[in-house]
């Protein structure tokens, strides 16, 4: 009896030995149960909140940020700069060509203006000295004639003609006007008398007609 009671009390002490062993491995294991879940927690968390961000970032329309473009090679660049240098030089000569030219073709004319200002009195001495002498009366005459009509010719082939002034319209433009006269079978400013011929040459007055205007 002794034995068994003996006994009895050895595998209740062991028993409650053997629970106390089994709970506290069973704490160890949730405490650890609970740092491996708490570690795994923490590591989704930022991926998370980055995938979040994201998302955000493309429904506010933001660009992901990208990596600035290369520069340009040295080669490339002394490249561009030569042929900007070029287009403009060629540009610049171009203008100069065109006011070259204009300015040529402008001292031609000049010159030319200031040669016809130089005959024209030689041809008013001309009609003078032919309005003094009938036409065929005298072969010395008669070739002054010739000669006036081929100077007339020559000056008409480089733009050179008279102004018409006689019955017409008085235009400051192409008359000066030296005399005043009142005449009731004219109209008014109308030219009655031309004291010297008016020359143009191409659009422009050599010389204006020296007239006389009625009323």
């Amino acid at each position: 009896m002794k034995i068994e009671i003996k006994e009895m009390e050895f595998v209740a002490e062991n028993k409650e030995k053997m629970e106390e062993f089994s709970t506290e491995e069973a704490v160890k294991e949730a405490v650890e149960n609970a740092e491996a879940m708490a570690e795994e927690t923490a590591s989704e968390k930022p991926a998370e909140e980055a995938s979040e961000e994201s998302s955000k970032e493309e429904k506010e329309g933001k660009k992901p940020f990208k990596k600035k473009e290369k520069k340009k090679d040295k080669r490339d660049e002394q490249i561009e700069q030569l042929t900007d240098r070029v287009t403009r030089q060629m540009a610049e000569f171009e203008n100069f060509r065109r006011r070259t030219d204009q300015e040529k073709a402008q001292m031609f004319g000049n010159g030319q203006k200031a040669i016809v200002e130089k005959i024209l009195p030689v041809v008013d001495n001309f009609e003078r000295g032919l309005a003094t002498v009938e036409e065929g009366a005298d072969p010395f005459a008669d070739g002054m004639l010739m000669i006036y009509k081929q100077l007339l010719t020559t000056l008409e082939e480089i733009g050179v003609k008279p102004i018409e002034a006689v019955g017409q319209e008085f235009n400051p433009d192409f008359h000066n006007a030296v005399m005043h006269v009142d005449d009731e079978e004219v109209g008014e400013n109308i030219v009655v008398e031309e004291f010297q011929k008016g020359y143009m040459m191409n659009d422009s007055v050599v010389r204006h007609s020296m007239v006389k205007v009625a009323n």
